[in-house]
C-alpha cells in the first residue's frame, strides 16, 4: 500500500530539539540548546521493485542534487542499502515504462534480485552494492545471469507498447489556465488524499522557550486537502479540488521534467490508482491533457 519512502524521509520526523534556560547570573538571557542530530541508522529496504528504487533517485534531485542538501534525508540516504526484487510481470495498475522505468530498472537500486530456477540471483549495481554481496557467503551465481536476463527481459515484453510522453511538460504547460479541463477531470475525486500522502509540513510544538523545551517536526502531509496551501492569513490560493489535482500532475509531469533534465517525478508505481476509491487514473488524466486539441486551449 504505501512506498518505502519512509526508510529516507519518515512519516514524521524530529528536525530539532530546543530547551530555554535563563542564565542564572543575568535572568534577562536566555540560554538555547539545540540538537539536530539525525536519526540514520543502518537501513536495509529488502524486495522492493524496480518504481520503487527509482522514486529514491526522484527524491535524490530535490534534497541531495540542489544548491542546499538536507542534511537529515542525506544522513539516512547515505546508510541505506537497496536491493530490489524485479518484476516477473506487471500488474494492471503497472505503468513503470511509461515514465522511463522499467521491471527491472537499476535505477537507485545497489543489488538486483530475480527468480531464476531454483533461487535468486543478485547482481550488483552501484559500489554499494558490491560492498554488500562481497560480506556475504552467497555461492557465485555467474552461470544464472543468462536465465535471469531472460527472465527480465520476458517481464518488459510483457508490457503493453507506452504512449509517447515527450510533450507531457508542453501539453500540461498549455492546459495549466483551462480551468473547465481541470475540473472535468476530478469532478469524481473526494480529495482524500489516498494518492498523494506525500507531500510535508513543519510545525513546532512544546515550549521551546522553558526548561521542558520542544521539537521542530517535519511531517507527510497531504497535498489533495483544502487546507494543504492554506496560509497563516487565511488565503487559500488552491479552495478547489481541480486546482490542486492540476498542481499534482503538473507537478511530476511538467515541473520535475524541467529542473531534472526531462525526468519524470512520478515513477509508474500505480500505488495511486489502485488506492484510489473512486478509480480515478493518472494516466488518462496525462494522456487527456496531451490530446491534441491542448494546443488550441
Amino acid at each position: 500500500t504505501v512506498s518505502p519512502k519512509a526508510a529516507v524521509f519518515p512519516a514524521c520526523e524530529t528536525l530539532v530539539h530546543f530547551t530555554g534556560t535563563k542564565d542564572p547570573e543575568n535572568p534577562a538571557k536566555l540560554n538555547m540548546k539545540l540538537d539536530d542530530t539525525p536519526d540514520a541508522p543502518a537501513r536495509m529496504v529488502f524486495g522492493c521493485r524496480s518504481c520503487d528504487a527509482r522514486g529514491f533517485a526522484v527524491l535524490d534531485k530535490p534534497f541531495l542534487e540542489g544548491k542546499f542538501q538536507d542534511a537529515y534525508y542525506k544522513a539516512r540516504r547515505d546508510n541505506l542499502l537497496v536491493v530490489t526484487r524485479t518484476c516477473d510481470s506487471p500488474c494492471s495498475t503497472c505503468f513503470c515504462h511509461w515514465t522511463g522505468g522499467g521491471p527491472a530498472d537499476p535505477t537507485g537500486s545497489d543489488v538486483l534480485l530475480t527468480a531464476v530456477n531454483g533461487g535468486f540471483v543478485l547482481e550488483a549495481v552501484s559500489e554499494k552494492g558490491e560492498a554488500f554481496l562481497a560480506s556475504t557467503k552467497l555461492a557465485d551465481g555467474s552461470d544464472k545471469m543468462d536465465e535471469a536476463k531472460a527472465a527480465r527481459e520476458k517481464a518488459a515484453a510483457s508490457q503493453q507498447p507506452a504512449p509517447d510522453l515527450s510533450k507531457a511538460a508542453r501539453r500540461l504547460e498549455q492546459r495549466f489556465t483551462d480551468v473547465d479541463f481541470w475540473a472535468e477531470q476530478t469532478a469524481k475525486c473526494l480529495s482524500c488524499g489516498a494518492c498523494t500522502y506525500m507531500c510535508f509540513s513543519i510545525t513546532d510544538e512544546g515550549e521551546g522557550l522553558s526548561e521542558k523545551g520542544g521539537r521542530r517536526l517535519r511531517s507527510w502531509d497531504n497535498c489533495m486537502s483544502p487546507l494543504f496551501t492554506r496560509e497563516a492569513s487565511g488565503h487559500n490560493p488552491r479552495t478547489a479540488k481541480a486546482l490542486r489535482m492540476r498542481n499534482r500532475v503538473s507537478h511530476k509531469y511538467w515541473y520535475a521534467p524541467d529542473y531534472s533534465d526531462g525526468r519524470f517525478a512520478c515513477t509508474g508505481c500505480g500505488r495511486c490508482i489502485k488506492q484510489c476509491p473512486v478509480s480515478l487514473d493518472i494516466r488518462e488524466i496525462v494522456l487527456n491533457a496531451i490530446a491534441d486539441d491542448a494546443e488550441a486551449k
